[in-house]
């Protein structure tokens, strides 16, 4: 099987798990995109995936691997989220201090995420909260060359690269719809090339979570989080806040259907303003 993949070493690296899931001799495929050649508006999602989708749909690929935070609410016709495989740690992490309280006042504290920006401001409003890009081996690197005394980063990515020692989850943060999730996508009605991987309390979670992106009109430039647990019933907690972390709204719900439960979740942020907090 070919499977398609970005070039950075966490996505290799999330690709080479899907493939010893899968069993068998196969090959990756590298696949630019244009977030990788840093083309494109940043609250575009579609830059991480859409090569790797016109890849499918041409036939040069047989599935795709992606980080499910980084595919869109909406999928591109003909391409389908095949299967989830089980989730790794979904929280974010904190490197360079063991807590938020550890942090001294007025520390910089790093990050590319408006949603963790916001959550941050509003959990230390005397943080100073900097711009921070570029992948994970580069953040890390800035951290230690000291341009911040902490940066905050996906806990499944320092996990994916042998790197968790590095940080320390912050339960205070509500994650990324997908984070810690990867999404194998293939071709409509191709599904079974890659279904025995699928996890079934994974794939509900992240229904979940992208129904409330979904039904917020959110994107990846949104300080939105959204985190199911599926444990029996689903349990789904969500943040919506302003960048500056003046104002947030939060919420939790427990249901069975996961598509309904996020639009639930999601109607009642905007029925306590998150569409204010948003437009802040």
């Amino acid at each position: 099987m070919r499977i398609g993949t970005r070039a950075s070493a966490l996505a290799l690296a999330q690709a080479s798990q899907v493939a010893a899931l899968l069993g068998g001799s196969h090959a990756l495929v590298e696949v630019t995109t244009s977030g990788d050649r840093g083309a494109g508006d940043v609250s575009d999602k579609e830059r991480w995936v859409r090569e790797l989708d016109a890849a499918l749909l041409a036939g040069e690929i047989d599935c795709a691997v992606h980080s499910a935070k980084d595919v869109p609410a909406r999928l591109s016709g003909g391409i389908v989220i095949a299967a989830v495989p089980e989730r790794a740690d979904p929280r974010d992490a904190l490197c360079g201090a063991p807590s938020l309280v550890a942090l001294a006042p007025g520390a910089r504290v790093g990050t590319s995420s408006l949603r963790r920006a916001a959550q941050l401001r509003a959990l230390r409003e005397d943080l100073e909260v900097l711009d921070l890009r570029g992948n994970v081996d580069t953040r890390l690197r800035r951290l230690a060359e000291g341009a911040f005394d902490a940066i905050v980063v996906a806990a499944a990515g320092l996990q994916r690269l042998g790197r968790s020692n590095e940080g320390e989850p912050l339960d205070e943060l509500v994650p990324a719809a997908g984070q810690g999730c990867l999404a194998v996508t293939t071709r409509a009605g191709e599904e079974s090339l890659v279904a025995a991987i699928d996890h079934g309390r994974s794939r509900r979670a992240l229904l979940a979570e992208r129904a409330v992106v979904r039904a917020l009109d959110a994107d990846c430039h949104t300080p939105v989080g959204a985190h199911a647990v599926a444990e029996g019933a689903l349990t789904l907690r969500a943040f919506v806040g302003a960048p500056d972390g003046s104002a947030w709204v939060r919420d939790e719900l427990e249901g069975d259907e996961p598509q309904a439960l996020g639009a639930d979740v999601a109607q009642r942020l905007l029925a306590a303003g998150a569409a204010a907090v948003l437009g802040r």
